[in-house]
C-alpha cells in the first residue's frame, strides 16, 4: 500500500498551489478533488471486494499526513472521505457495490444523529423518510452519497446514505482555520433512504469481513484525524525552517538560524513532533497486527491508541504554534502561510475525537475506572 503515500506526496505541488483557491473558495478546489480522487485518496478504506485499495491504518495515517503537508484542509477532506469509505463493509453487498464501486464515487458525512427518521415504503420498499440538519459536513459538496445520522421511529440510530440530489447546503462556514474544507452545514428534508442504505453502527456485523472492517471504527476515525495534525506540523516546522534561512529580525545581524534561541526550540519542536508521531504508528502498527492476526483489538490498545491520537492532534498545536512565534511579526501577514498552519492545526484539537478533555476518559480508563466506551 506504499503506493498510495507515494501519491499523496506526489500531489503535494498541485495541493499547494491550489491551497490559496481553497481558501478563498471555503471549499476544497476542483483540480485538488479531482487528483485525489485518481489517486485513490479519498476512498482509502473502501473494501477490495468492491474495487477499493482497502488501506491499513498505517498507510492511511501516512497517507492523510502526506497530503495535510500540502494543504491542511485537503488532508481533512482526504480523511473524513476515507474514513467514510470504510463504511462500505457494512452495507448489503448490492448497496455498497453501487455507492462504491464506481472508484470516482467520493462519499463523507457526519455520524452525529441530528435526523429523525420516520418508517414508511416508497414503491414498496421499505425505509425511513429522514429530516434533519447536520454540521461539520467536510467535503460534503464534492460527495456522490452524503449520509448522516438518524434516530429512527423504530428505536435504532442509523447511517443513511442520501444522493446529494437530496442534500441542501447552508453557507456557514465562515471560519478562521481549515477554511479550504467546505465543512458547512448541510439537511435533508423527507429524503427517503431505502433500509439497504442505511446502517447501524456497533449493531450491524460486517458483511465484507476483513482486519479493516473488524478494526474500530472511532479508533481509526480518531487516528486519521490527528494525522492531519502532523502534516500540518510538519508543513509549519519546514516553513519555519526556510524562512530561518533568509531572515534577519530587526536589529540583529544574524538571521534566524543563526540565532541560538531558534535553534534550540527548533530542536525540541522537531523532537516533540516526531516523538507523537511514532507513538500513534507504533500503536496502531500493534492493533492492526492483532487484527491481523485475527484477533479483536483490546480495550487496552483502544486507549493507548486514543491517547497517542489525542497528543499527536496536541502537539500538532504545540510546534505549529511555536514555528509560528519562532517567525516574528512575518508569519502575522494572510501571506504568511504559518497563519494558516496555526489556524489550522487548532481544528484538528475541537473535533471530538482528538479534543484535549478526551484525556479525561483517557486517564479514567488508565487508571482503571468505570467509563463509557462506546466511542472509542
Amino acid at each position: 500500500m506504499a503506493t498510495l503515500v507515494e501519491r499523496a506526496r506526489e500531489l503535494r505541488p498541485l495541493i499547494e498551489e491550489q491551497s490559496e483557491a481553497s481558501e478563498k473558495g471555503r471549499r476544497l478546489a476542483a483540480p485538488v478533488v479531482e487528483a485525489l480522487t485518481d489517486a485513490g485518496l479519498m476512498s482509502m478504506c473502501t473494501p477490495s471486494a468492491y474495487g477499493g485499495p482497502e488501506a491499513d491504518p498505517v498507510t492511511l495515517i501516512e497517507a492523510i499526513e502526506a497530503v495535510a503537508i500540502g494543504d491542511g484542509a485537503a488532508g481533512w477532506c482526504s480523511m473524513i472521505a476515507s474514513t467514510t469509505s470504510s463504511m462500505a463493509a457494512f452495507l448489503p453487498t448490492e448497496t455498497a457495490q453501487t455507492i462504491y464501486g464506481d472508484p470516482q464515487v467520493v462519499t463523507g458525512g457526519v455520524f452525529a444523529p441530528n435526523g429523525v427518521g420516520v418508517s414508511t415504503k416508497s414503491d414498496g420498499v421499505a425505509g425511513f423518510a429522514v429530516t434533519g440538519q447536520w454540521a461539520w459536513g467536510s467535503g460534503t459538496q464534492h460527495c456522490k452519497w452524503v449520509l448522516g445520522g438518524a434516530l429512527c421511529d423504530d428505536g435504532t440510530f442509523r447511517l443513511c446514505w442520501f444522493p446529494q440530489n437530496d442534500v441542501d447546503f447552508h453557507d456557514t462556514w465562515h471560519t478562521g482555520g481549515m477554511r479550504g474544507s467546505g465543512s458547512l452545514d448541510y439537511s435533508v428534508t423527507d429524503a427517503f433512504a431505502p433500509a439497504s442504505h442505511t446502517m447501524q453502527p456497533g449493531v450491524t456485523p460486517p458483511v465484507v469481513d476483513t482486519p479493516l472492517s473488524r478494526f474500530p471504527n472511532f479508533t481509526l476515525l480518531a487516528a486519521g484525524v490527528s494525522a492531519v495534525g502532523l502534516g500540518v506540523g510538519r508543513r509549519a516546522l519546514d516553513e519555519l525552517k526556510d524562512l530561518a534561512q533568509g531572515k534577519k529580525p530587526q536589529y540583529s545581524s544574524r538571521t534566524l538560524a543563526q540565532n541560538p534561541f531558534t535553534q534550540i526550540e527548533l530542536a525540541r519542536a522537531e523532537a516533540k513532533l516526531r516523538s507523537a508521531r511514532a507513538f500513534l504508528l507504533d500503536e496502531v502498527g500493534g492493533a492492526w497486527a492483532t487484527v491481523a492476526a485475527d484477533k479483536a483489538v483490546t480495550l487496552e490498545q483502544r486507549t493507548a491508541i486514543r491517547l497517542a491520537a489525542t497528543h499527536a492532534a496536541t502537539v500538532g498545536v504545540a510546534v505549529a504554534d511555536e514555528a509560528f512565534t519562532l517567525a516574528g511579526g512575518t508569519a502575522v501577514y494572510d501571506t504568511s502561510l504559518l497563519g494558516r498552519c496555526l489556524r489550522d492545526a487548532h481544528v484538528v484539537t475541537q473535533h471530538i475525537q482528538t479534543a484535549p478533555k478526551l484525556n479525561e476518559k483517557i486517564g479514567q480508563l488508565l487508571l482503571g475506572q468505570d467509563t463509557d466506551t462506546s466511542m472509542f
